[in-house]
């Protein structure tokens, strides 16, 4: 059963998730990939399929943090930008509280990213 990984990045990180994405095609491939809307259209252009949200500031944040509290989500890969002021701050920490809560595990960084798709495909 193919696992379904949720991709978000700020915009100071999007170039870092599509050579991310870029690095891990193979392994992304064999995934169900969901992406906040922005996100995804970068991703979309490595050749991979994405499920698209609405951006994060208007609500993405929000849908794929109720997808992870219905099940529907195995792991989130989300490159904040630690440094940046986010307008949508509350619903970055809702998605954060909603992977503690229900254990799924979520990477911030490419190198966690890296642990959890090497995790995944095992």
């Amino acid at each position: 059963m193919k696992k379904t990984i949720a991709l978000i990045a700020h915009d100071g990180k999007k170039a870092d998730m599509v050579a991310f994405a870029k690095d891990h095609i193979e392994e992304l491939r064999n995934a169900n990939i969901i992406a906040t809307g922005t996100t995804g259209s970068y991703i979309l252009q490595t050749g991979l399929e994405v499920e698209l949200r609405l951006s994060g500031p208007m609500g993405g944040d929000a849908q794929i943090a109720a997808m992870t509290a219905e099940g529907r989500i195995d792991a989130i890969i989300f490159f904040r930008d630690p440094l940046g002021k986010h307008a949508h701050e509350p619903d970055i920490q809702m998605l954060m509280r909603i992977s503690d809560l229900y254990n799924v595990p979520l990477a911030t960084n490419p190198a966690t990213g890296s642990l959890i798709i090497e995790g995944l495909s095992k």
